[in-house]
């Protein structure tokens, strides 16, 4: 082992204002493997941690890790395995500064002084459960249109790839547990879960949808699909572009949440709006989502007299167990030919999506089917739509007429049980 770089550093918030994400440069030769150590006092400062290679970017720990290794043919999760010759950068993120600065040090050691963690790199299924039956056999049949299935899933979750504690296996075994029939990953700054997906979606019988969830202090947004690594410090609209040109979808994350909420600027609304994240479940009365929902549609006309917002998806934000609830809190349904990601994909560019608090029978859910927009398990429960117009529901299948535009049902409290 040799040390190849060291840097010991004060950032300031001078630094901060001038560039939020510096890179500390290192050059491999022939060596097969390096690791990188990060130090600083974390009870003052909050320092994020990444890596770029000679070939583009390597991967991201934001702040959930203080060190990685990359061999030849693993790495860390949230990283991409591979070494070559060339100049690599470890690439800092200066999230929160105080005062008087922080003292940052960062050693970079080839070959490394430790093995990976495979069991978090490969996703090992071993020690997680199968179900003992798939998610359909069991789950929920809402009425859908013909050569159509409403399919039960959660948008957005994460795993030991960034900062959540499950491995992909447990993360799917979980969702198929709570008889979701998708689950995108979408793991932050990082597509180093991507190749693990796959093997693991055939293992549990859940199809697992590529995502990354684009992380910066002013907001973030999930893209999904197989479309390579959106850069995270390069403009919004840059973002929006690339997801754009890749054939890929891209949705405003949490738009109203605490210390990340919404603040990009771009040229064109992203198709897709987390509209329900599960920290609306602390107030289920709150109406900033209407608000957000109803700001984000603006003028737009679609030439027949009726303004279409952006898709409506949600997302339980799923990071650990130890949060309290399942992937699928809410849970996101989608009208799709069939449970694959690209048919999934294909039913939410159509805006054929629907939410609900959870995926289980009796849970009340709104879709839109055959011409009609149909309230299923709401009976005693009131359908309202963005000009307040209310209606009691008075069946647990009750449909009245399509009508343009985002509707909800309200318990008597005002509570939102369901969206479409």
């Amino acid at each position: 082992m040799a040390v190849i770089e060291r840097t010991r550093q004060v950032f300031t918030l001078d630094d901060q204002a001038a560039d939020r994400y510096p890179c500390l440069p290192f050059v491999l030769r022939n060596q097969d493997s390096f690791e990188v150590k990060l130090r600083y006092d974390r009870s003052s400062a909050v320092i994020d941690l990444g890596c770029e290679g000679p070939d583009g970017w390597v991967g991201w720990s934001g702040g959930a890790r203080d060190s990685f290794v990359v061999t030849r043919d693993a790495a860390t999760p949230g990283y991409r395995p591979g070494t070559g010759p060339g100049r690599w950068h470890v690439v800092l993120g200066l999230h929160k500064l105080p005062v008087e600065g922080a003292l940052v040090e960062v050693e970079v050691m080839a070959p490394a002084t430790r093995p990976v963690d495979e069991g978090g790199v490969l996703g090992d299924h071993a020690g997680w459960p199968v179900p003992p039956d798939s998610p359909r056999a069991s789950g929920r049949r809402l009425p859908a249109d013909e050569g159509l299935t409403w399919y039960a899933g959660d948008l957005h979750s994460h795993t030991v790839h960034s900062d959540g504690t499950s491995q992909v296996a447990e993360l799917a075994a979980a969702a198929a547990s709570n008889r979701l029939d998708f689950l995108a990953v979408t793991d932050h700054n990082t597509t180093s879960h991507f190749p693990h997906l796959p093997g693991v979606s055939d293992a549990y019988g859940i199809a697992l949808i590529p995502g990354q969830e684009v992380t910066t202090h002013r907001g973030h947004a999930n893209a999904f699909g197989e479309i390579g690594f959106v850069d995270f410090r390069r403009p919004a609209a840059e973002w929006l572009d690339a997801v754009d040109g890749a054939g890929g979808l891209m949705s405003i994350n949490h738009p109203l949440q605490d210390d990340c909420a919404w603040q990009h600027s771009v040229p064109r609304r992203p198709s897709l709006l987390e509209f329900w994240h599960v920290s609306w479940f602390l107030d289920l009365t709150n109406t900033a989502p209407w608000a957000w929902w109803n700001l984000a549609r603006g003028g737009l006309d679609d030439g027949l007299g009726q303004r279409p917002g952006p898709v409506i998806v949600g997302g339980s934000d799923f990071h650990t167990p130890a949060q309290g609830y399942p992937p699928g809190t809410p849970t996101t349904w989608v009208a799709a030919a069939e449970p694959t990601p690209e048919a999934i994909l294909e039913g939410i560019r159509k805006g054929r999506t629907a939410i609900s608090r959870s995926p289980g029978v009796g849970e009340p859910a709104l879709v839109r089917t055959g011409g009609e927009l149909v309230a299923i398990d709401a009976a005693g429960c009131v359908l309202v739509d963005l000009e307040g117009r209310r209606t009691v529901i008075r069946s647990d299948r009750w449909a009245i007429p399509e009508r343009a535009d985002l509707h909800r049902i309200e318990a008597p409290d005002r509570s939102v049980l369901a969206v479409c």
